[in-house]
């Protein structure tokens, strides 16, 4: 009698419905407060921590699930919200170290002690600013199409702020701002990454479309470019591993602008995609997760 009660617990046991990992696509939105706002964040996978910062008007809502969920294999991802864009409340900082330190508040409000960052475009003037303020905090950055400190030679086309400045964008816009439209290929991908960001519902509602965000986004861009804390120099004498992942036509923050830096950084790895645009890891997610994830398995930590 013993014998089959034992077994038939077991059995049920066994039997029992293995409990299905949360997905970029199913993920809940959480929220945590920092510095009395009510944040939003969504968490998936498991492993070191990786926390991702957005790109001008981007949400939790606007990466390419195959990418998180490709990166989340191997890592536990982490997106957020800035304050007072798409879920978030608060106000959005209109300088990139405020930014930076909202982060790094946001990452010990979940507890993190030390993480990763990868920052897209805007985020990824964010995380610079973050990766030289929290060395301490920081274990590697990777930096998703965007630009160093300082002055640029190749500057933002007028054809990209048409589109960016749009209340919604369609996919015609997208091919522009993210992708490279005189490739079938990268249209193609254009299409297959906004069907599954637009899988969930409600994408366009939480995208930050008034004039007053807009100008925000702008001043602290300027000011990263103007460079008045010295970011330029402090960027090429880290040795914190750094990995840079750019469109080979980028209308926004162009990639060649890092040229000028090729040869001066001191522990920094390039990746180029050709016939691509402002959105790499968007037109390639397995791909592009590889190389992060291999780079962030392969580099020794910031010590």
């Amino acid at each position: 009698m013993k014998f089959s009660l034992f077994a038939a617990l077991l059995f049920a046991v066994v039997a029992l419905p293995a409990v299905a990992k949360e997905t970029a696509a199913t993920a809940k939105t959480r929220y945590v407060q920092v510095n009395d706002d009510r944040i939003a964040y969504r968490s998936i996978g498991s492993g070191p921590p990786l926390v991702l910062t957005t790109r001008m008007r981007g949400t939790i809502d606007t990466w390419d699930p195959r990418f998180l969920d490709a990166l989340a294999q191997r890592r536990r991802v982490i997106t957020v919200d800035y304050p007072g864009v798409g879920h978030s409340a608060g106000a959005l900082p209109d300088d990139v170290g405020k930014a930076a330190a909202f982060v790094d508040d946001f990452a010990t409000a979940i507890k993190l002690d030390r993480y990763a960052i990868l920052g897209w475009s805007w985020g990824g003037l964010v995380a610079q600013a973050l990766l030289l303020d929290k060395p301490e905090r920081i274990t590697h950055a990777v930096l998703v199409a965007t630009n160093p400190p300082g002055p640029v030679e190749y500057p933002i086309k007028q054809v990209f702020i048409e589109r960016a400045i749009k209340p919604v964008n369609d996919l015609a816009d997208e091919e522009v701002l993210f992708f490279e439209p005189t490739s079938d290929a990268s249209r193609a991908a254009a299409a297959a990454s906004r069907a599954r960001i637009y899988a969930r519902p409600g994408v366009d509602e939480k995208i930050p479309s008034t004039p007053q965000l807009f100008q925000t986004y702008f001043k602290a861009g300027e000011a990263f470019r103007a460079d008045a804390p010295g970011r330029r120099d402090k960027l090429v004498q880290t040795r914190l591993p750094i990995l840079v992942v750019c469109g080979d036509n980028d209308p926004s923050t162009v990639g060649q602008n890092w040229f000028a830096l090729i040869g001066r950084m001191r522990n920094a790895q390039f990746v180029y995609f050709s016939e691509t645009g402002h959105g790499p890891q968007h037109q390639y997610p397995d791909l592009s997760a590889d190389y992060i994830l291999d780079f962030l398995e392969r580099m020794p930590p910031a010590r």
